[in-house]
C-alpha cells in the first residue's frame, strides 16, 4: 500500500513506482496476493478482467486497505460515454485510470471533464492521474503499419500520442519503456510515463512484443512500471515483488 511520508527508504520509493498487475479471474485470488503482499507501498493495477468480476466495490476496498489504485480500463468511446465513464470512477477514488489516445482529442479532454465534474461533486475526492494508452506493448511495426493502418515507426505513433495526450490536458501515458525517452523529449520530464511488459531477467515475453527488465525501465526514465504475470505467477509471489524493487532501486 502507498504511505506517504516525508523520509522514504530506496526501497520505499522504488516500491511506489511498481504497479502490481491483479491480472486474476475472481476476487478471492486477488485478495490472497494482496495479503502476501502486505506492507509492501506499491501500487494495484485492476484491469478489465477483474474489474468486471469483481465490481467497483473491491476498489473501495482496496482504497480502504490503503493502496493506491491504477484502474486499467482503458476507456474508448464517443465522448459524452467517456466523460460519464470517467466521472464514475473518479468517484470511486481511483488514483489512475486511463483511456486510449486513438479516441482523438476531444473524447481526451472529455475524461478530464468527466472526473472535474465528479471533484465538484465530492469535496472528498481528489483528481486521479488520467493517461492514454499510445501503442498497446504487444503491438510490434508489422501491426502497426499493416493491420491496424498506422504508417511510420511504432516510436513516432507513440509519441504523437502522447502529444495529443498533452494537449488533452492528460498527465501522462500508457507505452513501452523503449518509447520513453523519446516522449520525456518530446513532452517533457514532468509528463508521466507507465510502462508495461516489463519482465525481469530470465522471464519469458509472453504475449508482449516490447519489453525491457526493471533495471533497464528506471534507467531509460519511465515512471512506473506494471509487472503482472512475473509477480502472480511466482512460487513466491512476495518474493518476487521485492527483487523487483531491489531491481529497481
Amino acid at each position: 500500500m502507498t504511505r506517504r511520508r516525508q523520509h522514504l527508504s530506496p526501497f520505499e520509493q522504488a516500491a511506489g513506482r511498481l504497479m502490481v498487475g491483479l491480472d486474476f479471474p475472481d476476487v478471492e485470488q486477488a485478495k490472497k496476493l494482496i495479503r502476501a503482499l502486505e506492507g509492501i507501498p506499491c501500487y494495484v493495477k485492476v484491469g478489465m478482467q477483474l474489474f468486471y468480476a469483481a465490481g467497483p466495490d473491491f476498489i473501495r476496498e482496496l482504497k480502504h486497505l490503503g493502496y493506491s489504485v491504477f484502474l486499467d480500463v482503458k476507456m474508448h468511446d464517443i465522448p459524452n460515454t467517456v466523460k460519464g465513464g470517467a466521472n464514475s470512477v473518479t468517484r470511486l477514488g481511483v488514483d489512475m485510470f486511463n483511456v486510449h489516445a486513438a479516441g482523438g482529442l476531444q473524447m481526451m479532454k472529455a475524461a478530464k471533464e468527466g472526473a472535474q465534474s465528479a471533484l465538484e461533486a465530492g469535496a472528498s475526492l481528489k483528481m486521479p492521474h488520467i493517461i492514454a494508452v499510445t501503442q498497446l506493448t504487444s503491438t510490434n511495426q508489422h501491426m502497426l503499419n499493416k493491420e491496424i493502418g498506422i504508417q511510420g515507426t511504432v516510436e513516432e505513433s507513440v509519441v504523437r500520442y502522447a502529444s495529443l495526450a498533452q494537449e488533452a490536458g492528460l498527465s501522462g501515458v500508457v507505452a513501452s519503456a523503449l518509447e520513453v525517452p523519446a516522449i520525456k523529449a518530446s513532452c517533457g520530464r514532468a509528463f508521466l510515463t507507465v510502462t508495461p511488459g516489463i519482465r525481469p531477467a530470465g522471464s519469458q515475453s509472453n504475449d508482449q512484443a516490447r519489453t525491457l527488465t526493471p533495471k533497464e525501465a528506471i534507467a531509460k526514465g519511465t515512471d512506473y512500471i506494471v509487472v503482472a504475470r512475473p509477480i502472480i505467477a511466482a512460487p513466491n509471489p512476495r518474493e518476487a515483488a521485492e527483487k523487483i524493487i531491489e531491481e529497481m532501486i
